[in-house]
């Protein structure tokens, strides 16, 4: 099983940048996709951003394509989400996943089973 941290949440204005980071450990990091998904008060957990095992493939949801970018440092067991141009309805607890299949994570976006996830980090976006 691998175990999956976030960090790098925090109270931004509108237009800022931020970048967060999900430090992986336990089993190869190379052997999951990883994915970043958000939740909002009051509303389900979306799915937000991909990226397949080597970092060849990536997939984004339309609400943030052209502003985040998902990457991944499979020497340093790290996925990140560069986030730009962060609006108000940004505003949500962001976490990371990991799942062995890019089906699962990427495709099907299948929140209730994904092999794992972190804690979460809470971004703010004040307008």
């Amino acid at each position: 099983q691998v175990q999956l941290v976030e960090s790098g949440g925090g109270l931004v204005q509108a237009g800022d940048s931020l970048r967060l980071s999900c430090v992986t450990s336990g089993r190869t990091v190379s052997s999951y996709c990883m994915g970043w998904f958000r939740q909002s008060p009051g509303k389900e957990r979306e799915f937000v951003a991909a990226i397949s095992w080597t970092g060849n493939s990536t997939v984004y949801a339309d609400s943030v394509l052209g502003r985040f970018t998902i990457s991944r440092d499979n020497a340093k067991n790290t996925a990140y989400l560069q986030m730009n141009s962060l609006k108000p309805e940004d505003t949500a607890v962001y976490y990371c996943a990991a799942d062995r299949t890019w089906i699962s994570i990427a495709i099907r976006r299948d929140i209730g089973a994904l092999d794992a996830w972190g804690q979460g980090t809470l971004v703010i976006v004040s307008s």
